[in-house]
């Protein structure tokens, strides 16, 4: 079961008080490599919005991934996809490739690319923002949305 997790950046990143704001394309490479970190070692425990955390959102069917059920161990590895704008797109030249991570630089606002996203790729889809309008926009593309705080947790 695929499953990607479309990051906004912006919104992750502006979730810590690190200074990120002296320099946005750091801290955004900063974030790229602790989700490239995620990427190789996955996520243990449910997906947000399956049946395991009680939520029954669209987009998320069947066993989480990695689980006994799936026949794995319980952990699981999405895509990650990192969705950069503004100054942050610099980052992509300051980044090497990760295995499991993409960074998309939105061509216009970040908020329409990552719904754009969210209605166009396949498979189980998680947006991690707290925008409350990309929220609405994503859920009505099929998407579940979980907040920064779920993800920064498991970067540590």
């Amino acid at each position: 079961m695929a499953v990607t997790l479309i990051v906004d950046g912006a919104n992750v990143m502006g979730s810590r008080a690190d200074g990120w704001w002296r320099d946005r394309a750091g801290a955004m490479a900063r974030l790229h490599g602790e989700l490239a970190e995620l990427a190789a070692r996955g996520i243990t425990g449910p997906v947000p919005g399956g049946e395991e955390t009680g939520g029954d959102a669209p987009g998320i069917t069947g066993p989480v991934p990695g689980s006994e059920e799936a026949g794995g161990d319980g952990r699981w590895f999405p895509e990650i996809v990192l969705v950069v704008e503004g100054r942050a797109r610099a980052v992509r030249g300051q980044v090497p490739d990760a295995p499991g991570v993409r960074v998309v630089a939105a061509r216009g606002e970040g908020d329409d690319e990552i719904a754009g996203l969210a209605g166009r790729l396949t498979g189980q889809r998680i947006v991690v923002t707290a925008d409350r309008e990309l929220r609405r926009r994503c859920e009505a593309a099929g998407a579940v949305v979980t907040g920064p705080r779920w993800l920064t947790r498991l970067l540590g």
